[in-house]
């Protein structure tokens, strides 16, 4: 069987160095987007906002997976994973669209044109998932293929039919490296150029770069040797996306399975192995057992061992006194003869082979003590492991006087210690420290005992035998390390893998399942795979929180076994943040004060969450009206902006807008309110405020309220009068200065001129809206208008007063209108006044009355009624 599985092997080895073709080297990585044109086809000519069109892929040749992308369209954004999509609705009415989209790496811009392309869909065709390992025509041996799902036009993706099955790679392979497994194609390459990528443990994932693939032919590579022992298999992703048109095939999984090769010899779990017999024991009787350990896969020949004993020191009375079991490794007496007084002690070289016996080989030592069948009794004791200052109370040897015991053989570890008990009669045997029955599960201890006063005449050593049997108790499961560091990017992609964190369970006689929960997550991060122990991110991450410390987040993972009573094992994972590029710079300050004379520079503060390599040097710009009236500009340090205003500005309360950016060009508006005052160079000081501690609109807001009490004030005044007057006379009834004629004088009859009407006096004031009325109360103060006087002496004052109120009436005519009180009207028969001049028959008229008519008659008077002058 042996030299079948030899001859298998070889054929495997020769089968998979077949496929290596020539390799040279990747060329060094250049950043930059991985086409020089994306063309992303569309079905239709309307597009639908929020859309998402295909991917951008931009590689900064380290493990970054998101930037910060522009888009020349403003119809269109780039997520920072590159997918592009429609802000707003679009109609490609010549049937495409093209743009730039660009970002930038290292300093340095990188710019790609993107075209939208519509393309009307035609027929499709459907074909199943194929794995083949047929060479190529002309070719003597070939790669093996994985196809993807074969889908119809535009990569329409489709579910897999079955399991993609294991691609078998033997450990510890010679090189040279990288050396090709298989090739991933996709059923679209001929339509589309596709590239391919995989993601997983070996991949992206610790240990990063152990596989790579080409990303235009798409042969899996291993670039070092695998180790079985180390890892049994490894899941990646493959997967492969359309160039240009960003619409990807279904991830295919691919399992790697490390082929076990017989590269790790048995080793003996002690050297040496202690063990008593009897000397009275017979053959058949069991003395020991050894046992060994092969790392290689379990249940396979290369772990496969068998036990052998090469020599027997002494060789006496036979040289086959004892016999091992090949399989067991359980040492039994084959011969009697034993005997303690002339050979006390044995020690067997013994061999351990793994492959059945005829692979790699180890070589340990067994010691076995003969002890004296008369005197020696034995004693079993049970113990669990893990403890210390475990006692076994039997009493290995009593005597009418005081003894010492001691542990003379089969602990070479120090594992037990022995001493007398109280009655210096019995001995006690204790752990001195913790046994682990996974390791070592029996001891067997040779323990002698002495008088403390040596006897009178030598007699020979009492000894005892104790076995010591361990009992296994369910231990916690470990993690390896106990406390494992990563370093990740903060802007990992929700779902990510992050780290595969595993514990063992010491308990590897009971077979127990270990499952996983995450204890203490902060944040609430991440979750875990309950079967796997595969941590990935439930939420994005953020370096600058404040659960972060030092750029490290910690969580504590649990490893739980399945046993009646579960034990719980702990392990902490630490993530050490990479920082990206995701916080804009803000200004500290708020507020300000300023003289809008002379003014002196404002030196404003910025803070930027990002570390150093995203932030200073800072740049400021002005944003909207601000320009005319204020300059900004960065300090020496590019770290605080100094704002100067540049114009005299009235004392008030100004905003202005500035722009920040950081050294990549994330920017972010901050609004200044600045209180300019009226004063001169640095000494503010804010003296012509209205009211101190008062803005504009509070002095207005009280200004409003002065005004509403006063005309609530007047409205109850108006309402009191109007009750008042309903118990007085109407206004005006008798003293209506409308309504009435008032004679002052008259010259006599006979005169032609005596009829002039005097109402004409009264024109003025009726020329008013009708508002004073005996029916209605006045819903406002009216003027004092005076009645017309009893002396004629005094219609001069009379019209000046009664003038002066209606000017002051709300309810008159406008105040330019013209008010006539001395208009004599037209058509009169009287002659002008002139014509007293020059009539003869005056001279028979007594002009002296008219000095009783006042001064404004007594010029008449002393031109016509006196002599002359």
């Amino acid at each position: 069987m042996g030299a079948f599985w030899f001859v298998e092997l070889g054929v495997l080895i020769l089968f998979l160095q077949a496929f290596k073709p020539g390799l040279s080297e990747e060329s060094k990585c250049l950043p930059g987007f991985n086409s020089e044109m994306y063309i992303f086809k569309v079905e239709r000519n309307h597009l639908r906002s929020g859309r998402s069109l295909g991917k951008v892929v931009f590689d900064d040749c380290t493990i970054r997976t998101s930037f910060l992308f522009h888009s020349e369209d403003s119809r269109f954004k780039v997520d920072g994973d590159g997918t592009l999509k429609l802000k707003r609705g679009l109609t490609l009415h010549n049937g495409h669209k093209e743009f730039y989209v660009s970002t930038h790496s290292k300093g340095k811009k990188f710019t790609v044109p993107v075209r939208v392309l519509h393309e009307a869909r035609h027929g499709h065709h459907h074909n199943h998932h194929e794995m083949t390992t047929q060479p190529k025509p002309g070719a003597s041996l070939s790669l093996p293929v994985l196809n993807f799902p074969k889908s119809s036009g535009g990569l329409k993706r489709r579910k897999r039919d079955w399991v993609i099955p294991p691609i078998n790679f033997p450990e510890n392979a010679r090189g040279p490296f990288p050396k090709n497994m298989v090739q991933i194609k996709s059923s679209n390459d001929k339509e589309v150029k596709i590239q391919y990528s995989i993601t997983g443990t070996g991949a992206d994932l610790p240990p990063v770069g152990l596989f790579t693939v080409d990303k235009n032919s798409g042969i899996l590579y291993v670039t070092q040797p695998l180790d079985r022992e180390k890892k049994d298999q490894y899941i990646l992703l493959a997967h492969a996306v359309a160039v240009g048109a960003g619409i990807a095939e279904d991830p295919m999984e691919i399992i790697v399975k490390v082929i076990d090769m017989n590269d790790n010899k048995p080793v003996f779990t002690q050297d040496p192995f202690t063990g008593t017999v009897h000397e009275a024991s017979k053959p058949g009787d069991e003395v020991m057992q050894v046992t060994a350990t092969d790392t290689d896969e379990e249940g396979s020949a290369n772990s496969d061992v068998r036990y052998t004993i090469l020599s027997q020191e002494p060789p006496l009375p036979s040289p086959n006194m004892f016999v091992i079991n090949p399989v067991t490794g359980g040492i039994r007496v084959n011969a009697p003869g034993l005997d303690r007084e002339k050979i006390p002690k044995y020690t067997l070289a013994i061999q351990a082979a793994d492959m059945e016996g005829n692979g790699l080989t180890s070589f340990g030592k067994a010691i076995i003590t003969v002890t004296d069948s008369n005197d020696n009794p034995s004693y079993t004791v049970s113990v669990p492991e893990n403890k210390v200052d475990v006692t076994d109370g039997d009493d290995p040897h009593s005597s009418p006087c005081s003894t010492t015991y001691k542990i003379v053989d089969g602990d070479t570890q120090g594992l037990f210690s022995g001493s007398t008990g109280p009655s210096k009669l019995e001995g006690i045997i204790t752990t001195a420290k913790p046994l682990d029955f996974e390791k070592k599960n029996k001891y067997t201890l040779l323990v002698t005992v002495q008088n403390e006063v040596p006897f009178a005449i030598s007699l020979p050593t009492s000894t005892a035998t104790v076995v010591v049997n361990v009992e296994d108790v369910n231990e916690a499961p470990v993690f390896t390390p106990v406390e494992k560091i990563i370093r990740k990017p903060e802007d990992l992609p929700v779902d990510s893998d992050l780290v595969l964190y595993t514990a063992t369970d010491p308990d590897t006689a009971r077979n127990q399942k270990v499952t996983y929960k995450i204890r203490n997550d902060p944040a609430g991060w991440l979750n875990i795979n309950k079967d796997t122990g595969l941590i990935k991110v439930k939420s994005l991450m953020d370096r600058e929180s404040t659960f972060v410390q030092d750029n490290k987040y910690s969580v504590v993972v649990l490893g739980i076994d399945n046993d009646e009573i579960p034990a719980t094992g702990t392990g902490t994972l630490i993530i050490e943040l990479e920082d990206v590029n995701d916080n804009a710079p803000t200004i500290d300050e708020s507020v300000i004060r300023v003289c809008n004379k002379e003014s002196s520079p404002q030196l404003l503060s910025v803070t930027d969450k990002d570390s150093t390599g995203f932030a200073a040097p800072y740049t400021v710009q002005l944003q909207g009206s601000s320009h005319s009236s204020w300059t900004a500009r960065m300090n020496d340090t590019k770290t605080g902006i100094i704002l100067t205003l540049k114009t005299v500005l009235d004392s008030g309360d100004y905003m202005v807008v500035l722009r920040v950016s950081d050294n990549q060009g994330l920017h972010h508006d901050s609004t200044i309110q600045a209180s300019v005052c009226d004063c001169k160079g640095a000494d503010v000081q804010c003296t012509d405020k209205a009211v101190a501690g008062f803005g504009i609109s509070s002095i207005l807001g009280i200004l409003g309220a002065v005004l509403l009490l006063l005309l609530l004030s007047l409205l109850l005044l108006m309402f009191l009068r109007k009750r008042g007057g309903e118990k007085k006379e109407p206004l005006l009834q008798e003293d209506d200065v409308r309504d009435n004629i008032y004679y002052y004088d008259e010259e006599g009859g006979g005169e032609d001129d005596q009829d002039f009407d005097l109402s004409v006096l009264h024109r003025g004031l009726d020329n008013r809206p009708d508002v004073f009325r005996n029916d209605i109360a006045p819903t406002m103060a009216r003027p004092e208008y005076r009645p017309r006087p009893a002396n004629p002496a005094d219609i001069g004052n009379f019209i000046d007063d009664n003038l002066k109120a209606a000017d002051n009436d709300p309810t008159a005519p406008p105040y330019d209108s013209l008010l006539v009180f001395d208009y004599e009207g037209g058509g009169s028969e009287a002659g002008s006044l002139s014509s007293l001049n020059s009539s003869n028959s005056g001279g028979d008229q007594d002009y002296d009355l008219l000095q009783e008519w006042g001064p404004r008659f007594k010029k008449l008077s002393d031109m016509y009624g006196g002599g002359e002058d």
